[in-house]
Protein backbone atom coordinates (compact mmCIF):
# COMPACT_ATOMS: atom_id res chain seq x y z
CA UNK A 1 0.00 0.00 0.00
CA UNK A 2 1.40 3.36 -1.04
CA UNK A 3 0.72 6.33 1.27
CA UNK A 4 1.93 9.85 0.53
CA UNK A 5 1.53 13.07 2.52
CA UNK A 6 0.31 15.91 0.27
CA UNK A 7 1.40 19.53 0.57
CA UNK A 8 -1.50 20.02 3.00
CA UNK A 9 -0.46 18.39 6.29
CA UNK A 10 -3.00 15.76 7.30
CA UNK A 11 -4.30 15.16 3.75
CA UNK A 12 -2.94 11.89 2.33
CA UNK A 13 -2.95 10.05 -1.00
CA UNK A 14 -3.49 6.31 -0.58
CA UNK A 15 -3.00 3.82 -3.40
CA UNK A 16 -3.98 0.24 -2.55
CA UNK A 17 -2.16 -2.40 -4.63
CA UNK A 18 -4.06 -4.36 -7.26
CA UNK A 19 -3.44 -8.04 -7.90
CA UNK A 20 -3.94 -8.56 -11.64
CA UNK A 21 -4.69 -11.74 -13.55
CA UNK A 22 -6.56 -12.83 -16.68
CA UNK A 23 -9.93 -12.10 -15.00
CA UNK A 24 -9.10 -8.51 -14.04
CA UNK A 25 -7.90 -7.42 -10.61
CA UNK A 26 -8.49 -7.74 -6.86
CA UNK A 27 -7.76 -4.96 -4.39
CA UNK A 28 -8.34 -4.30 -0.69
CA UNK A 29 -9.69 -0.76 -0.90
CA UNK A 30 -9.59 -0.37 2.89
CA UNK A 31 -7.45 -2.20 5.43
CA UNK A 32 -7.06 -0.49 8.80
CA UNK A 33 -4.10 -2.58 10.02
CA UNK A 34 -2.12 -2.04 6.80
CA UNK A 35 -2.61 1.71 6.99
CA UNK A 36 -1.59 1.69 10.66
CA UNK A 37 1.53 -0.33 9.81
CA UNK A 38 2.49 2.58 7.52
CA UNK A 39 1.91 5.05 10.37
CA UNK A 40 -1.46 6.38 9.22
CA UNK A 41 -3.95 6.11 12.09
CA UNK A 42 -7.44 7.04 10.91
CA UNK A 43 -10.51 7.38 13.11
CA UNK A 44 -13.40 4.94 12.98
CA UNK A 45 -15.64 5.18 9.93
CA UNK A 46 -19.39 5.08 10.62
CA UNK A 47 -21.00 5.77 7.25
CA UNK A 48 -20.30 5.04 3.57
CA UNK A 49 -21.70 7.31 0.83
CA UNK A 50 -21.99 6.60 -2.90
CA UNK A 51 -22.81 9.21 -5.56
CA UNK A 52 -23.15 9.03 -9.34
CA UNK A 53 -22.87 12.07 -11.59
CA UNK A 54 -24.16 11.74 -15.15
CA UNK A 55 -22.43 14.69 -16.81
CA UNK A 56 -18.81 15.70 -17.33
CA UNK A 57 -18.21 18.94 -15.42
CA UNK A 58 -20.54 18.15 -12.54
CA UNK A 59 -19.25 19.89 -9.41
CA UNK A 60 -20.20 18.70 -5.94
CA UNK A 61 -18.76 21.00 -3.31
CA UNK A 62 -17.14 22.61 -1.57
CA UNK A 63 -18.66 20.85 1.44
CA UNK A 64 -17.91 20.45 5.14
CA UNK A 65 -19.70 19.31 8.27
CA UNK A 66 -19.18 21.49 11.34
CA UNK A 67 -18.48 20.35 14.91
CA UNK A 68 -19.78 18.59 16.90
CA UNK A 69 -20.40 16.33 13.88
CA UNK A 70 -17.32 17.19 11.81
CA UNK A 71 -16.44 14.55 9.22
CA UNK A 72 -13.21 13.19 7.86
CA UNK A 73 -13.60 11.43 4.50
CA UNK A 74 -11.72 8.72 2.62
CA UNK A 75 -12.66 9.21 -1.03
CA UNK A 76 -12.26 6.98 -4.07
CA UNK A 77 -13.72 6.80 -7.56
CA UNK A 78 -15.54 3.54 -8.32
CA UNK A 79 -16.24 4.34 -11.98
CA UNK A 80 -15.06 7.08 -14.32
CA UNK A 81 -12.79 9.88 -13.12
CA UNK A 82 -12.97 13.00 -10.95
CA UNK A 83 -10.76 15.92 -9.95
CA UNK A 84 -10.95 15.71 -6.14
CA UNK A 85 -10.11 18.77 -4.03
CA UNK A 86 -9.41 19.61 -0.37
CA UNK A 87 -9.10 23.19 0.98
CA UNK A 88 -7.71 23.97 4.45
CA UNK A 89 -10.26 26.05 6.42
CA UNK A 90 -8.71 25.82 9.90
CA UNK A 91 -8.38 29.25 11.51
CA UNK A 92 -4.72 29.92 12.34
CA UNK A 93 -3.37 27.17 10.06
CA UNK A 94 -0.18 28.02 8.13
CA UNK A 95 -1.90 26.52 5.07
CA UNK A 96 -5.30 28.22 5.57
CA UNK A 97 -7.05 28.72 2.21
CA UNK A 98 -4.59 26.51 0.34
CA UNK A 99 -5.89 23.63 -1.76
CA UNK A 100 -4.73 20.41 -3.36
CA UNK A 101 -6.38 18.54 -6.20
CA UNK A 102 -5.85 15.00 -7.43
CA UNK A 103 -7.36 12.96 -10.23
CA UNK A 104 -9.08 9.94 -8.74
CA UNK A 105 -10.26 7.34 -11.22
CA UNK A 106 -11.34 3.75 -11.51
CA UNK A 107 -8.15 3.21 -13.54
CA UNK A 108 -5.62 4.64 -11.07
CA UNK A 109 -7.30 3.42 -7.85
CA UNK A 110 -6.00 6.48 -5.97
CA UNK A 111 -7.81 7.51 -2.77
CA UNK A 112 -7.67 10.76 -0.83
CA UNK A 113 -7.96 11.09 2.95
CA UNK A 114 -9.47 14.49 3.83
CA UNK A 115 -9.73 15.12 7.59
CA UNK A 116 -12.25 17.44 9.21
CA UNK A 117 -11.23 21.08 9.04
CA UNK A 118 -11.02 20.95 5.24
CA UNK A 119 -13.53 21.68 2.51
CA UNK A 120 -14.06 18.79 0.12
CA UNK A 121 -15.45 18.72 -3.39
CA UNK A 122 -14.92 17.31 -6.85
CA UNK A 123 -15.52 17.85 -10.56
CA UNK A 124 -16.33 14.92 -12.83
CA UNK A 125 -13.94 14.30 -15.72
CA UNK A 126 -16.00 11.50 -17.29
CA UNK A 127 -19.72 10.90 -17.60
CA UNK A 128 -21.43 8.49 -15.19
CA UNK A 129 -18.64 8.86 -12.62
CA UNK A 130 -19.25 7.20 -9.25
CA UNK A 131 -17.66 8.37 -6.01
CA UNK A 132 -17.55 6.23 -2.87
CA UNK A 133 -16.40 7.64 0.45
CA UNK A 134 -16.14 6.63 4.05
CA UNK A 135 -17.09 9.17 6.75
CA UNK A 136 -16.01 9.51 10.38
CA UNK A 137 -19.38 10.87 11.54
CA UNK A 138 -22.99 10.49 10.49
CA UNK A 139 -24.65 13.03 8.24
CA UNK A 140 -26.02 15.85 10.42
CA UNK A 141 -28.07 18.34 8.37
CA UNK A 142 -27.87 20.99 11.11
CA UNK A 143 -24.04 20.95 10.75
CA UNK A 144 -23.94 20.72 6.95
CA UNK A 145 -22.13 23.58 5.21
CA UNK A 146 -20.94 24.65 1.78
CA UNK A 147 -18.58 27.25 0.31
CA UNK A 148 -18.89 28.36 -3.32
CA UNK A 149 -16.86 26.10 -5.58
CA UNK A 150 -15.27 28.91 -7.63
CA UNK A 151 -14.32 31.18 -4.68
CA UNK A 152 -11.33 29.19 -3.39
CA UNK A 153 -8.81 29.85 -6.19
CA UNK A 154 -8.97 26.23 -7.38
CA UNK A 155 -7.58 25.55 -10.85
CA UNK A 156 -10.44 23.34 -12.07
CA UNK A 157 -9.40 21.17 -15.04
CA UNK A 158 -12.46 21.70 -17.29
CA UNK A 159 -12.67 25.45 -17.65
CA UNK A 160 -14.70 25.67 -20.87
CA UNK A 161 -17.61 23.44 -19.78
CA UNK A 162 -20.34 25.13 -17.72
CA UNK A 163 -20.51 23.28 -14.39
CA UNK A 164 -23.53 21.23 -13.39
CA UNK A 165 -24.38 22.29 -9.82
CA UNK A 166 -27.02 21.64 -7.19
CA UNK A 167 -29.01 24.68 -6.09
CA UNK A 168 -27.33 24.50 -2.66
CA UNK A 169 -23.85 24.60 -4.21
CA UNK A 170 -24.78 27.34 -6.68
CA UNK A 171 -25.97 29.81 -4.01
CA UNK A 172 -23.24 29.04 -1.44
CA UNK A 173 -21.27 31.81 0.25
CA UNK A 174 -17.76 32.65 -0.91
CA UNK A 175 -14.65 31.62 1.00
CA UNK A 176 -13.94 35.33 1.69
CA UNK A 177 -17.32 35.67 3.45
CA UNK A 178 -17.08 32.36 5.29
CA UNK A 179 -16.62 32.26 9.09
CA UNK A 180 -14.99 28.89 9.68
CA UNK A 181 -15.95 26.78 12.70
CA UNK A 182 -12.55 25.03 12.67
CA UNK A 183 -9.37 26.05 14.52
CA UNK A 184 -5.87 24.82 13.76
CA UNK A 185 -4.57 22.29 16.30
CA UNK A 186 -7.99 21.12 17.48
CA UNK A 187 -8.95 18.66 14.73
CA UNK A 188 -9.38 15.32 16.56
CA UNK A 189 -8.10 13.03 13.80
CA UNK A 190 -4.94 15.05 13.19
CA UNK A 191 -1.85 14.67 15.30
CA UNK A 192 1.60 16.25 15.39
CA UNK A 193 0.09 19.75 15.55
CA UNK A 194 -1.76 19.55 12.23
Amino acid sequence: MKIEQTTLPGVFEITPPRVMDHRGFFSESWNKSKLESHGLILPEFVQDNHSMSRDIGTVRGMHFQAPPHAQGKLIRCGRGAIFDVAVDIRKGSPTFGQWIGRELSFENGLQLWVPSGFLHGFMTLQSDSEVIYKCTDYYAPQCDGVVKWDSCGIDWPIGNIPPVLSEKDEIAQSLADFDTPFTYGTTPELSDGY
